[in-house]
């Protein structure tokens, strides 16, 4: 009977040990597109007729995929998203798999010229929604709009998480020619995080995204001047969340705020992660690279050209 006793008891204390662990994700899930043509946005690509061939059937297959990893992360207390074309796609995404009756979404409409908007899904049987946003920051001439920050403030008890999304202006023309865009998107950033801070410095926020540069460049130096990088070359089997041209590099980052460190709630250190199982890879001329949906123009069934990143919370 005292065996049994114990026994029990351990499965009870297992369960609220795990009950007490959820995950923060991030993943670019590269271009998750409806299949309808959107008025005024250029998503002509990705139409049945468009150069993708981007039929109902590769887009609910996209769905399931993306749902396994989404499974696989353990279903993200929070997950941020880029590469999304607009709120239903998100909504599709949520309802096509193990999320359906648990998470809600966070989305608004950027101004980028092909759709691709951010977005945040949380679970709403944990976590309360008390305010969401936009950070717009105007790019310079003559380039057009860029994707918005999208943040969002939760409540669960007398503790607040602030979360951002971030997927800043792309690399296209080169590093050098292309950083002033970035720039601005981590001005903007960085503004609205000191802005946050000032008011509390006790604020639970976390940072989320992909910034298009690597940590040492000097916009991701801007923002970690206020927030703890996570995601570093050990995060990684592989020493980064992103393969070009065969080498790995960190493009997507997470940051988080000291008090997020500290608290009774807080962010668990040494369980920021760079997710590479072997289901999201593959090879490619002798190298390991993520297992990408299409190739150029060639459709491979894959997931998306990024890996994920995640982070335990430890609840309380």
């Amino acid at each position: 009977m005292l065996q049994r006793f114990i026994f029990l008891f351990s499965i009870i204390l297992v369960s609220n040990v795990q009950a007490q662990t959820r995950t923060i994700a991030f993943y670019n899930v590269e271009n998750l597109f409806d299949t309808l043509d959107h008025p005024v946005k250029n998503d002509n690509e990705f139409l049945p007729d468009g150069s993708y061939e981007w039929t109902s059937e590769r887009y609910q297959a996209k769905l399931k995929r993306i749902n396994q990893v989404i499974d696989s992360l353990q279903v993200p207390m929070i997950l941020g998203l880029c590469e999304i074309e607009n709120k239903q796609v998100v909504q599709d995404l949520v309802d096509a798999g193990s999320m359906k009756s648990t998470h809600g979404v966070v989305h608004f409409e950027s101004l980028d010229q092909r759709g691709i908007d951010n977005a945040i899904v949380f679970d709403k049987t944990v976590l309360t929604l008390e305010d969401s946003g936009i950070i717009r920051f105007d790019m310079p001439e003559p380039s057009s709009p860029s994707r918005d920050i999208v943040w969002a403030k939760f409540s669960r008890g007398k503790d607040t998480i602030l979360t951002m999304v971030n997927h800043w202006p792309s690399r296209r023309g080169g590093q050098v020619e292309s950083e002033p865009k970035r720039m601005v998107a981590a001005i903007a950033a960085s503004e609205f995080i000191d802005s946050v801070l000032n008011e509390n410095k006790k604020m639970n926020l976390i940072f989320l995204g992909d910034l298009n540069d690597y940590p040492d460049n000097r916009t991701t130096q801007m923002v970690s001047e206020y927030l703890k990088p996570m995601i570093i070359e050990k995060s990684g089997k592989y020493g980064g969340s992103h393969n070009y041209r065969g080498e790995w590099h960190i493009l997507d980052h997470m940051m988080v705020s000291k008090a997020f460190l500290k608290k009774k709630t807080k962010v668990k250190k040494k369980t920021a992660e760079i997710y590479t199982p072997e289901f999201l890879l593959t090879t490619y001329k002798g190298n390991i690279v993520p297992k990408r949906n299409y190739g150029g123009r060639k459709y491979l069934g894959g997931y998306s050209d990024h890996m994920p990143i995640l982070i335990e919370v430890k609840m309380k």
